[in-house]
């Protein structure tokens, strides 16, 4: 397998793990948590156990990184952790769960323009079809093709696409970090700042009667160790090889897919016809986003292979 593959596949079991994300949160808040306390408490343990898990495999040196790289670590601490934290909650306060979920999907657009201006990543026409594919195939995950109660207040609309945007910016932030630090280091730093910066502007213990409860600290530590902290550090392994930063939204969006899953197997949701096929969208618009569209003649997609500068295959 070459490295490419490894690296979109680590972004796509990252995703997969993301996909539990709505598990813990019900199991946190069904043992005394708030939404904002739940966010916090997540981010502090994932970077205790991050901590830990470096200094073992790497040792303290480790910490020691260069000014660019901590300064991309501080932003996705303040951009992807806090600020996506604070914009998600008020999209979701304003248009709803749904219709917030769905407006994060149009981070691979976002991604796709910050990707062209920063690293001169080519708009093909299969970025085109995928991003549309893969938003539609949220959308109607997500919703099941009804958006009934939905209120698109302005101020809704705007903080679904603040939140899109600073979820564009973790495959992109993460890339520039970790191309100078492990993964390991990056993750970590990552989370040191995320919770600094929650801490400072939230106060999210002021939400619960007991912040150190001994349930919610339970969930909160498997929360923080499996879908988080051990997550990152694929996710960013991922990252740190990629060439197209503007596919890791697509490729991660796998996420909702397995949202719905455990809906269906854990908490007895049921799942329609356009649910599925809402599935099978974003499914689509992962492979269409490793395929090429010729630009004439025939109609057929290829993947993009192509050799190296050491003659091994890349996609």
């Amino acid at each position: 397998m070459n490295g490419a593959w490894k690296s979109y596949g680590c972004i796509f079991i990252a995703g997969c793990l993301w996909g539990t994300n709505g598990l813990f949160v019900k199991l946190m808040q069904g043992a005394g948590s708030s939404s904002a306390y739940t966010g916090f408490v997540r981010i502090v343990l994932s970077f205790l156990i991050l901590t830990v898990i470096t200094l073992i495999k790497e040792g303290p040196k480790a910490f020691k990184i260069g000014r660019n790289t901590l300064i991309s670590c501080a932003l996705l601490g303040l951009v992807c952790q806090a600020l996506y934290n604070y914009v998600y909650s008020s999209a979701i306060n304003s248009l709803g769960v749904s219709f917030a979920c769905v407006m994060t999907y149009m981070s691979p657009a976002f991604a796709s323009v910050i990707s062209y201006f920063l690293f001169r990543e080519r708009f093909g026409s299969n970025k085109y079809l995928a991003m549309i594919l893969n938003l539609i195939g949220c959308a109607l995950t997500v919703t099941g093709g009804s958006l009934n109660g939905v209120s698109l207040a302005a101020s809704g609309l705007l903080f679904g696409l603040a939140s899109a945007a600073c979820y564009s910016l973790v495959g992109i932030f993460g890339r520039i970090a970790s191309g100078e630090a492990s993964a390991y280091v990056v993750a970590t730093y990552n989370f040191l700042f995320g919770a600094i910066f929650l801490g400072l502007f939230g106060r999210p213990w002021t939400t619960v009667d007991n912040p150190l409860d001994a349930g919610v600290l339970f969930y909160g530590f498997i929360y923080a160790l499996i879908p988080t902290g051990i997550c990152y550090i694929i996710y960013f392994s991922g990252v740190s090889r990629i060439k197209e930063s503007s596919k890791v939204p697509v490729v991660a969006s796998v996420e909702n897919v397995i949202a719905v899953v455990i809906g269906v197997l854990v908490f007895g949701e049921k799942v329609g016809i356009v649910n599925m096929a809402g599935i099978l969208l974003v499914l689509g618009s992962i492979v269409v986003m490793n395929m090429e569209l010729p630009a004439g003649g025939s109609r057929r997609m290829r993947l993009k292979i192509r050799p190296d500068a050491h003659g091994h295959a890349t996609v």
